[in-house]
């Protein structure tokens, strides 16, 4: 039935969510790039010389190859919190500079922060699903002596209602954070030498179950940080991370 696998599939992202943003933030203060930089704009309001939505579009339009317009297209969505808007307009800003790393890394925070709108998106919607349903016979049938028991029809239509919204909310999560890995990879490629790259890699493979991506960045985070503050941590994700792989 679709509410057992969408637990088990809910417990995997989100503690993979959990673990990867809170060393980010918490333990290496990396992984805020996009979010930080629409925090500046909003902070910063109009009067900061950031022009409008409609101006930036405008400019885009009339002028779709003018990587300028399409910088400050991109900070107007951020200011007006259009996390996606802003996405496409990086995009359209890397397709014309590719090795533009501060806009890959920015891009690359954008897609995590969609991962996480809508991984909490999801979260809500279950939890909304599960509240409404008055019954507690959503997930199988049940059989009480010869009688068989099946879902009450309202919990049936309540679950209905939600799964495809549950299940597009959590593919939209999914596809942020790959495309977010798949960021991180092109920095990496530009910077080979930049330990920070290699940890926000490592954390952005790790929200998308993607261990060997993880691990190999990790590694090549201490060999070129060997000495870094967080290495100790590292080291002990490296293990955890290994024992999973020779388990598995």
């Amino acid at each position: 039935m679709f509410f057992p696998r969408l637990r088990r599939h809910a417990k995997w992202m989100f503690l993979l969510l959990a673990l990867a943003f809170a060393l980010g933030f918490v333990g290496f203060g990396v992984g805020a790039v996009g979010v930080g930089v629409g925090d500046i704009c909003r902070n910063a309001g109009s009067g900061s010389g950031i022009p409008s939505v409609s101006e930036g579009e405008k400019r885009v339009a009339e002028n779709p190859k003018d990587p300028q317009a399409l910088r400050d297209l991109a900070n107007a969505q951020q200011a007006n919190g259009n996390t996606s808007g802003a996405i496409e307009a990086l995009e359209g800003l890397i397709a014309l500079r590719p090795k533009d790393t501060d806009a890959l890394r920015e891009l690359a925070g954008l897609y995590l922060t969609k991962a996480t709108t809508a991984s909490q998106r999801a979260q809500i919607l279950q939890y909304r699903s599960q509240v409404l349903a008055p019954g507690s016979l959503a997930d199988s049938a049940f059989q009480l002596g010869t009688v068989v028991l099946t879902p009450d029809p309202v919990t049936n239509a309540v679950t209905s209602l939600y799964d495809d919204d549950i299940s597009a909310a959590y593919g939209e999560a999914q596809d942020a954070s790959r495309r977010a890995v798949d960021t991180y990879k092109k920095i990496a490629a530009a910077l080979p030498r930049d330990p920070s790259v290699q940890l926000e890699l490592a954390q952005a493979a790790q929200t998308t179950g993607d261990r060997q991506t993880t691990i190999a960045a990790y590694e090549k985070f201490l060999k070129l940080a060997p000495d870094d503050p967080t290495a100790p941590e590292v080291e002990r994700l490296l293990k955890g991370l290994r024992a999973g792989s020779a388990s598995g």
